[in-house]
């Protein structure tokens, strides 16, 4: 595909495939119901239509775990695009169209595009994906250069705080990031290393571990020096407006983070998506662990009263 005179026709199933698509200057023709990011493909096309509409976090789990197909999928609309490259990915179909419900639709049918199952889970399995659509859409060199930037922002950053904490004989504080509060979820696969380069240290995960269901009784034993609730999904109101489904729970009171209000909103959509977001997200949780080392407000939502 890397020698079309043209730029290939992508369908992309996928929030994360969308972003990174954009990122190097490939508008997909048609996106899921679910992509949001960047504002130039909110007049796309939808391929999709989440069936989960519950109004908390455990209904929503409810009804993502219980139902078989979690997507009404316009499979007309696929027929008519004529695909070149669906973007799509291989983990994950409650919070995407994946790979394996793809191929179904496209079973039997004459047309037979290119599809690209995405999966990350670290940071280098992101430069990786990256440099694999970039391959795919003929934008090898734009895709090298992209890496190299996301690199060197997060080396940058480290280094920040490296030379602060040297200097200031400072700690790192723990980290607790969760990305669904019902049942509780703690962010893994990229998010410990994202914390670490920010300078804070995650005791609950390492980096590459999925994201599982974490015991609150673990949480209040590691009594983690600052929280991030960033929500799967979750836009900052929503998080907010779901903030009771953790707040209410036993001790939360008396964890140090709490304690010493540092109990911060971020985006759930943009940390817990595999793309070049996370290097803001990076800046964003490093203004929050070592505020004096960066110049004006944090980037991320204090929890506040």
């Amino acid at each position: 595909m890397t020698d079309r005179s043209t730029d290939p026709t992508v369908v992309s199933t996928s929030p994360s495939g969308t972003e990174i698509l954009c990122a190097l200057g490939v508008e997909p023709a048609v996106v899921s119901g679910s992509c949001d990011h960047p504002p130039s493909v909110a007049d796309r096309p939808r391929l999709d239509r989440s069936r989960v509409d519950g109004e908390t976090s455990s209904e929503r789990d409810g009804q993502a775990t219980s139902s078989h197909e979690v997507y009404d999928v316009d499979e007309e609309l696929l027929r008519e695009v004529e695909p070149d490259l669906i973007l799509t990915q291989s983990v994950c179909g409650v919070c995407a169209v994946d790979e394996g419900r793809v191929r179904e639709i496209l079973a039997g049918e004459p047309a037979d595009p290119e599809v690209l199952g995405m999966e990350a889970s670290d940071l280098g399995s992101l430069f990786d994906t990256i440099e694999t659509v970039g391959a795919a859409v003929g934008r090898e060199e734009r895709a090298a250069r992209l890496i190299d930037q996301l690199e060197d922002c997060f080396a940058t950053v480290e280094s920040i705080i490296d030379e602060g904490v040297a200097a200031d004989a400072g700690e790192r504080p723990t980290v607790a990031v969760f990305e669904w509060l019902d049942p509780l979820h703690l962010a893994a696969n990229w998010v410990p290393e994202v914390v670490e380069h920010a300078g804070g240290e995650y005791p609950l995960a390492d980096p590459g571990d999925r994201s599982v269901k974490v015991d609150w009784d673990d949480v209040r034993a590691t009594a983690p020096d600052v929280i991030i609730v960033a929500p799967c999904s979750y836009t900052l109101d929503d998080s907010f407006a779901s903030i009771e489904e953790l707040t209410e729970r036993p001790g939360w009171e008396e964890l140090p983070a709490v304690r010493n209000d540092r109990v911060y909103v971020l985006d759930g959509k943009a940390l817990n998506r595999w793309t070049p977001r996370l290097a803001g997200e990076c800046q964003r949780i490093a203004t929050v662990l070592h505020p004096e080392l960066f110049e004006g407000e944090p980037l991320a939502e204090p929890l506040g009263e």
